[in-house]
């Protein structure tokens, strides 16, 4: 329910700030955590991903917001009552996907058709503004007793903007600079980092589905498996190839 009294943009911007600076690093760090990691890659690639995810979740909240005070009270039902937790499911699994995904030139094309598809951290961080939690609930009933597309835009962007303020701005580019430095240790290294994060972010979308749909739960854990035993398989090839290269050194024959 709304709260009493005048509601402020600026009393909303701090509810956000609240959100972002507590809930928001628990709940977000799983998902993004891992995929940096998964991603090993630092610099502006890392620094990109950091800035999609925050500008995701500022569009989603300005857009829920408008959405809320269009829609009315059964919108912010409707949401709490799992549809949250099916889109945060879907984008983890995808995400899974796209780093499990061949890395080699062949698929290129396929991969950034996956990635623009849904993997993009902008994606990522909008499926996570769909939480249910009681500071967005308070911020959908604010939207909803407007009845004001405007004012609902403009409290959902002002509670977006200070969901800013999170300590995932250093979190990421963290994970991202500990997966560079544990491919610097070895090339091997790199298939376990990749397919153990997207057997993670499996495991993480098996979660939030199996709170919609309990029988989901049962399937999605032998894809996570699945994934860790490509890792293994792939490692091991690649060990066996190296075994079996075996040098060969040209020498000139001897002059007569």
């Amino acid at each position: 329910m709304p709260p009493e009294g005048p509601v402020t943009l600026l009393s909303v911007w701090t509810l956000g700030m609240a959100l972002g600076l507590t809930a928001c690093t628990v709940t977000c760090l799983p998902f993004m955590g891992t995929w940096a990691l998964g991603r090993a890659e630092g610099g502006t690639a890392c620094l990109s991903d950091t800035l999609l995810f925050l500008l995701g979740r500022f569009v989603s909240y300005t857009s829920l917001g408008a959405l809320a005070a269009g829609l009315g009270a059964w919108f912010v039902r409707d949401l709490a009552a799992g549809v949250g937790n099916l889109v945060i499911g879907l984008a983890s699994l995808v995400a899974a996907l796209w780093l499990a995904w061949p890395s080699g030139e062949n698929h290129g094309r396929c991969r950034s058709m996956l990635r623009g598809a849904g993997t993009s951290p902008f994606l990522i961080g909008i499926a996570l503004t769909l939480i249910p939690c009681a500071p967005l609930a308070t911020l959908l009933a604010t939207c909803a007793a407007t009845g004001s597309l405007l004012s609902g835009a403009l409290y959902g962007a002002a509670f977006g903007a200070g969901a800013l303020f999170t300590p995932m701005m250093f979190l990421i580019p963290a994970a991202g600079k500990l997966g560079v430095i544990l491919k610097s240790q070895g090339a091997w290294l790199m298939a376990w980092i990749r397919y153990g994060a997207a057997s993670v972010l499996t495991l993480l979308g098996a979660r939030r589905l199996a709170l919609v749909d309990e029988s989901l739960a049962w399937y999605l854990p032998l894809v996570a498996l699945l994934f860790l035993t490509l890792a293994y398989l792939r490692v091991s090839a690649r060990a066996h190839t190296i075994s079996q290269a075996i040098p060969i050194v040209l020498r000139r024959s001897p002059p007569r």
